[in-house]
């Protein structure tokens, strides 16, 4: 009990007169991790490869072509190639991280649109069942010209029968008043 109240509490500020030992900003995981993702689109760029091929053009020619008394490399050019090694065993380390970093934001990206496929792929099924039940639904509903159609039919059923007697003309009238598309409210 007494090591869980001693221990800081992160749902809390910290006290103003206690401050913890923190690295520096460039020595932190994320700041490292930026700067070497730098260096290794520094290295990929035509800006690298002609600045690195001055650089041992300019070596060669003054090793080769200075005095003899102001040579510090001599024929075999051991230097350069202890220099050119030493970048080169530094640059794969670091583009190794940068790839590394780059193929952790490539998964959080695939796994977020996995995600989102998924709610989209949900969203599509039930619009569809949606309207498969609206396209249900419709067929059992009965339109104003349905209606019409079937009340037309009984009277002419009843007036076969000489139990009605109905006026043509009239009834001719109210049909062209209406709509004739089926629109408007529809009754079940």
């Amino acid at each position: 009990m007494a090591e869980r109240e001693r221990r800081p509490r992160i749902d809390q500020p910290r006290e103003a007169g206690r401050r913890g030992w923190s690295m520096p900003s460039l020595l932190t995981e994320e700041a490292f991790g930026v700067l070497s993702e730098r260096f290794a689109r520094f290295m990929g760029t035509p800006y690298f490869l002609l600045g690195m091929t001055v650089f041992v053009v300019l070596w060669l020619a003054w090793n080769t072509l200075a005095p003899a008394s102001v040579r510090f490399d001599p024929y075999a050019f051991i230097f350069l190639t202890l220099m050119l090694s030493l970048q080169a065993s530094y640059a794969a380390p670091l583009i190794l991280l940068a790839q590394n970093r780059q193929a952790d934001r490539d998964r959080v990206a695939l796994e977020q649109d996995r995600n989102r496929d998924e709610r989209n792929l949900a969203d599509t099924e039930f619009l569809t069942r949606e309207v498969a039940a609206l396209r249900l639904a419709m067929r059992d509903t009965a339109t104003r010209d349905f209606v019409r159609s079937e009340l037309r039919d009984l009277l002419e059923e009843m007036e076969e029968r000489g139990l009605v007697v109905v006026n043509r003309a009239a009834l001719e009238a109210t049909e062209a008043e209406q709509p004739a598309d089926g629109g408007g409210p529809r009754s079940t």
